[in-house]
């Protein structure tokens, strides 16, 4: 199948290389691109625990360095092991989405066992902090990335080849319906095959547009919607 992979282009090229494993040929087509926050401070704090909620928040260098041996709880198995790659050595992944790892936190975690140090990009899938806070947790977000939109402008060709579409986030999927309407592609759009990381981001396409959920919000439940009947069988 040919297919698009809508991550920022350093997380696309691994994916990328496993898709032509599988027999499928893929491009790289960014939907949005990453800006860190080069001004993000990190405060000092007690703090019980470290989330985050992409790799993106944890490219800060060496202003991470003090928080590298606290309990650092990830939204996936990517980000967790990101995390590990840069040092972080009690980095877990939990709960495969915003909802879960509120849940775990809500489940394994105390406020009474101090504050916690949420590392996000500007905008976020779901309202974890306001979750935690809710259940008294004492919280501090530090923004450290933006991720801005791309258009499509010049890329007519790709979006006409293209088979099928892997999204990763809602914004991603809101960014794609709008480009393509943008670019007048509107219609051919309608007739690929979406693969969704999880339900949320599937709500974002128009409605009778085709498309398939990873039974897990993970890149390996991904993949496995990209299987022939046969082998799933």
């Amino acid at each position: 199948m040919r297919l698009l992979v809508t991550r920022p282009e350093e997380d696309a090229r691994p994916l990328i290389a496993r898709l032509e494993v599988l027999g499928h040929e893929a491009e790289a087509m960014p939907l949005l691109h990453i800006v860190p926050k080069p001004d993000a401070e990190i405060p000092d704090g007690n703090w019980q625990a470290v989330i985050a909620t992409s790799a993106n928040a944890l490219k800060l260098g060496d202003r991470l360095d003090l928080l590298k041996f606290l309990p650092l709880l990830c939204v996936g198995p990517q980000t967790a092991a990101f995390a590990r790659s840069q040092g972080f050595v009690f980095a877990t992944a939990q709960g495969g989405d915003v909802q879960g790892l509120s849940r775990h936190i809500l489940k394994t975690l105390s406020p009474a066992s101090g504050p916690l140090l949420y590392l996000s990009g500007a905008e976020t899938a779901g309202d974890l902090a306001g979750v935690l806070k809710k259940q008294g947790f004492s919280l501090t977000r530090v923004i450290t990335y933006d991720a801005e939109p791309l258009g499509l402008a010049g890329a007519e060709d790709r979006v006409r080849w293209a088979e099928g579409v892997l999204l990763y986030s809602p914004r991603t999927a809101r960014v794609w319906v709008n480009e393509v309407e943008a670019q007048g592609l509107t219609a051919h759009a309608a007739t690929l095959s979406h693969f969704c990381i999880s339900a949320n981001v599937a709500a974002g396409l128009p409605a009778g547009w085709p498309r398939a959920v990873a039974e897990a919000p993970n890149e390996g439940a991904m993949l496995e919607l990209l299987e022939p009947p046969e082998a799933k069988g």
